[in-house]
């Protein structure tokens, strides 16, 4: 068969494209059509639609619409009609971070947005200004779409891909009862994206041409008005922002269920008096850095005694039976505190018997809790308290990161309502208070930059609770002086470099820090510390505090090490002064502990000896 017959190349593009077109919900009838037009590049929607301006009498708010679609072929458009499928060419193809950039940077991109977006800007300049900039920034994401690729491996290249549709496609408009759909595919035989267009109902000549901006089931209309914010202003401050503990159901979403161990078959578990311990590790730094003597590597997973996985374990109760007297470092259920939605939630369980917010300050209980909203699931109340904090002229910058994505991926730093409402189409998110007021650190060949500490925290027992934290924290530093602007700068607002190879590395040991930290400030580490240790415990008793699934199991079996990750923010205590506040931003699985062993050789011997045969150094470890 020839490679040009019609049929031939079908098959083909339906091999490669099913999976998009059925997930998308492309109807069948479509495909061959479609897959011509693709083969073309036949854009000619133009034969079928025209963009009309619309006049209004007077003055007009920016957000009302200036043009739109309409059906201008003879006999209109049918629904079951297989030749009404259209590709939109992008005109713009982005990541957030690179966004100035590109305005900046492409030629006439900056003056084509802005003007779609009916921005006033000069043609004649050829570098847009600053401000220009920002407007086309401030006003995109009314315009913006967005997909990721999904059957990617690297997890770096399937981040969200943000696009605009050219002036054809900016110009549809939204109805709650749309004549057509408009759906983003990957052409993958040249890589190109386009978005399709189709009717999903019959629609006349002259008709308007409209479609859903927010498609999709919600479980409530507040969660879709907030939605639609970007095009629909709306007033949330009639909505109550306070928050409330999910039940036992949303803690299990998403995860595996997990047996628990059979407690009756733990009596003489007691590995102190045990000559040695053997150890399979599928962590190389413990191969490298446990040098203990009553601790034997092992590569026999079935002979050790200790079983210390990077992967998740979930079968506890098998484990308790067939092997009741070995051991694993993880705990039932402790992904509460190690996905970022579950321990906001759970540490607000802190504030229990109290209004949970300050009615004048809005500040939220626990104080060491930023306010984390789960834009999802709360997107009203989020709306309302960003609403809120606006009327009182409050500071509302925020920060906005995936779930269970490390090393800022996917974050988003903003104080643009719009902005932050269009992110949950790009996967689960929270909202987090970003910390405008941190407590810097002076780097003398670069001025005040932001830091924060992790802390390693071992976790022992759950009842009864027995929790500690190493005592040598590790210290990150930002490579530019802070200020509340520029957040797509990295090394401006973020710490960790370790990823970046061509960002500068600043170490620096816990003592030498806090002789540093103490000359620049009139606080005693000490105190500060003390501060950090509480709100740790707290979070640990938060967390072990319900059953599970909705609280860390116990498990005599079970011995898990994280690590917090913590900043430190200014606030006005009760006297009027400056204090400072530590703030809990994430309890990290299974961390990487390699700088730990580099700076602390002991490492690992502390921990297997504290874990394991009880040797607790006072100076080594804080019990909690």
């Amino acid at each position: 068969m020839e490679v040009k017959d019609g049929v031939c190349l079908f098959k083909r593009f339906v091999s490669l494209h099913k999976s998009q077109l059925e997930s998308s919900g492309v109807p069948g009838h479509f495909w061959e059509i479609l897959s011509k037009k693709l083969i073309n590049q036949a854009l000619d929607a133009g034969d079928t639609f025209s963009i009309l301006k619309i006049e209004y009498d007077g003055e007009y708010e920016d957000s009302v619409p200036q043009n739109k679609v309409v059906v201008s072929c003879e006999g209109g458009v049918k629904k079951d009609d297989p030749k009404h499928i259209y590709l939109i060419d992008h005109a713009w193809t982005f990541s957030v971070d690179k966004a100035r950039d590109h305005l900046r940077e492409i030629p006439g991109l900056g003056q084509r947005m802005a003007k779609m977006m009916n921005i006033p800007c000069s043609e004649d300049e050829e570098i847009p200004s600053d401000d220009l900039i920002e407007a086309v920034f401030n006003e995109m994401w009314r315009y913006s779409q967005t997909y990721a690729v999904g059957a990617i491996s690297d997890v770096e290249d399937r981040l969200p891909i943000w696009y605009i549709m050219d002036e054809f496609g900016s110009a549809i408009q939204h109805s709650n009862d749309p004549t057509f759909r408009t759906i983003p595919l990957i052409y993958l035989p040249e890589g190109v994206t386009y978005t399709l267009l189709f009717p999903i109902k019959d629609v006349p000549k002259g008709g308007e041409v409209t479609r859903d901006y927010v498609e999709g089931p919600f479980h409530d209309e507040l969660t879709r008005k907030a939605l639609l914010l970007p095009w629909i202003p709306a007033s949330f401050a009639s909505v109550s922002f306070k928050q409330e503990e999910p039940g036992e159901a949303y803690f299990l979403e998403g995860h595996v269920a997990e047996s628990l161990p059979n407690l009756g078959n733990f009596v003489n578990l007691q590995p102190e008096n045990r000559e040695k311990l053997t150890v399979f590790a599928e962590y190389k730094y413990i191969h490298n850095y446990l040098t203990h003597p009553r601790f034997v590597i092992t590569e026999d997973e079935n002979s050790a005694d200790i079983l210390w996985y990077t992967k998740h374990f979930k079968c506890y109760e098998e484990f308790s039976e067939v092997f009741p007297d070995k051991y694993v470092n993880q705990f039932p259920y402790e992904h509460v505190i190690t996905v970022k939605d579950l321990l906001s939630i759970v540490c607000r369980r802190k504030a229990e018997g109290t209004e949970g917010y300050n009615m004048e300050t809005l500040e939220t209980q626990p104080l060491w809790l930023p306010t984390t909203f789960n834009l999802t699931t709360e997107l009203p109340k989020f709306v309302s308290y960003y609403q809120h904090r606006k009327i009182k002229g409050l500071d509302n910058h925020w920060i906005c990161k995936p779930f269970n994505l490390a090393r800022g991926l996917d974050t988003h730093i903003t104080s643009n309502l719009n902005y932050i409402v269009r992110l949950p189409c790009t996967g689960p998110k929270i909202a987090q208070k970003y910390i405008e007021d941190p407590v810097l650190f002076h780097r003398p060949e670069i001025g005040e930059v932001k830091f924060d500490i992790r802390y390693v925290l071992l976790l022992k027992s759950v009842s009864p609770l027995e929790a500690y934290a190493y005592k040598n924290f590790f210290l990150r530093f930002a490579n530019l002086p802070f200020e509340l602007k520029d957040f797509e700068n990295y090394e401006k607002h973020f710490t960790v470099m370790n990823y970046s190879d061509t960002a500068v590395l600043c170490q620096m040991l816990c003592d030498e820090f806090i002789k540093k930290f103490e000359c620049q400030y009139s606080s005693k580490w000490k105190d500060v510390e003390d501060k950090i240790f509480t709100m740790l415990r707290e979070m640990f008793e938060a967390a072990v505090s319900k059953d599970p699934s909705c609280g860390i199991a116990q498990s005599p079996q079970s011995r898990a090490v994280y690590a917090a990750d913590i900043m430190l923010a200014w606030k006005t205590n009760d006297k009027g002064e400056r204090d400072i506040q530590p703030k809990l931003l994430e309890v990290n699985w299974t961390p990487d502990c390699q700088r730990a062993c580099v700076y602390y050789p002991d490492f690992y011997n502390d921990i297997f000896g504290l874990l394991f045969l009880n040797e607790v150094k006072d100076d080594v470890f804080q019990l909690l």
